[in-house]
């Protein structure tokens, strides 16, 4: 295989694999479970199930029959789409309250399907529908797009797991591609953060299911390095139950601040903490 086909970030594989968890999951829920509120503070766990079906429906929708529905006016900015989607959210949320817990499942578990489906048949290398906005970019490729989708279904998962209790997605197979596409925000992070020439940053998500990344002042901008360098600058050490809160916006950059481990320039350091990972 060609270096330019290789796909960074590979997830599709992992999509049955998450959808079959999630409806095992939904199934062994209680109807006190359902209504269990979870750390996004607008949903409980039915709608995180909602919000879910809603991705998969309005994927199918524009990625494969090209149906855009509602066409955001006035998009100016990225706070403008933010406040379009979230529109979006609490309507389909709001709607789907008249739909019980099987319907949801039952629509869940062929939708699913369906999409996985059309995602295999997407080349990963060609633009696609949407760009990967929280990253900064305004075109992005299908693969990342689809590593996007997975995070969605992965945090969401992730979300309901954590309000009832149950394991978490703490595997290497799942964890490390969802955490790792949500890294990529991390040149985002620091596009403003002014720093001397070839300073390095390396954020390391510890255990053995997380990683390491490191990014490098160049004179015009920041890039990732291949390599995990001991010499940075500053090092940011946080775990993974952290990771996933802090970068979903499920925990504040100043809660964080508290658990989390700076080697080296703190103030540098800190900046790691902005990444936010969803459209939020």
């Amino acid at each position: 295989m060609k270096s330019s086909e290789i796909i960074p970030i590979q997830t599709l594989q992992l999509f049955p694999i998450l959808d079959t968890l999630l409806i095992n999951l939904l199934k062994s829920l209680t109807e006190e479970e359902w209504n269990t509120q979870t750390v996004a503070k607008k949903w409980k766990v039915k709608d995180i199930a909602s919000h879910l079906l809603d991705g998969n429906l309005r994927g199918l929708s524009i990625s494969r029959d090209q149906y855009f529905g509602e066409n955001p006016e006035n998009i100016n900015s990225y706070q403008d789409l933010v406040d379009f989607l979230n529109q979006l959210n609490m309507t389909w949320t709001n709607a789907t309250k008249r739909l019980s817990p099987n319907v949801l499942i039952n629509l869940l578990e062929t939708t699913g399907k369906e999409y996985y489906e059309h995602l295999k048949n997407l080349n990963p290398f060609d633009n696609a529908v949407f760009s990967v906005a929280w990253a900064g970019e305004e075109t992005s490729l299908n693969w990342f797009h689809i590593a996007r989708e997975y995070t969605e279904k992965f945090l969401h998962q992730q979300q309901i797991r954590d309000a009832v209790g149950k394991p978490a997605l703490f595997t290497k197979e799942l964890f490390y591609p969802f955490i790792n596409t949500f890294i990529q925000a991390l040149l985002y992070t620091y596009r403003n953060t002014e720093a001397p020439q070839n300073t390095i940053i390396s954020l390391i998500v510890t255990s053995e299911i997380g990683g390491e990344w490191s990014i490098i002042k160049k004179e015009n901008h920041w890039e990732f390095i291949n390599s995990f360098e001991a010499d940075s600058t500053s090092i940011v050490k946080i775990n993974p139950q952290d990771a996933w809160l802090l970068f979903s916006k499920g925990m504040t950059p100043i809660e964080a601040f508290e658990k989390v481990e700076i080697l080296g320039d703190k103030e540098l350091g800190k900046t790691a903490l902005q990444i936010i990972a969803v459209m939020a």
